[in-house]
């Protein structure tokens, strides 16, 4: 399997930040390093789309992490 170069340019300056706290407060135990790496590419295709997008899926931005984590995380 192909390592993907995911140097990415978010948005929001804060996004590391918010992931990390998220990840602590719903996973705490959890390696975030791990889980995060192969779903970053989802992470930074969210974070790409418009406020109007993301409103039309029903979230904001501070809701990326846990529609991406979805699934492994309860909340």
């Amino acid at each position: 399997m192909t390592e993907t170069d995911l140097t990415i340019q978010f948005t929001s300056p804060t996004w590391r930040r918010d992931l990390d706290l998220f990840m602590a407060e719903h996973a705490p135990g959890m390696n975030a390093y791990m889980l995060t790496r192969n779903r970053l590419a989802s992470v930074a295709r969210m974070h790409a789309m418009s406020d109007a997008e993301l409103a039309a899926m029903g979230l904001c931005r501070a809701d990326i992490p846990a529609f991406v984590f979805e699934d492994i995380v309860t909340g």
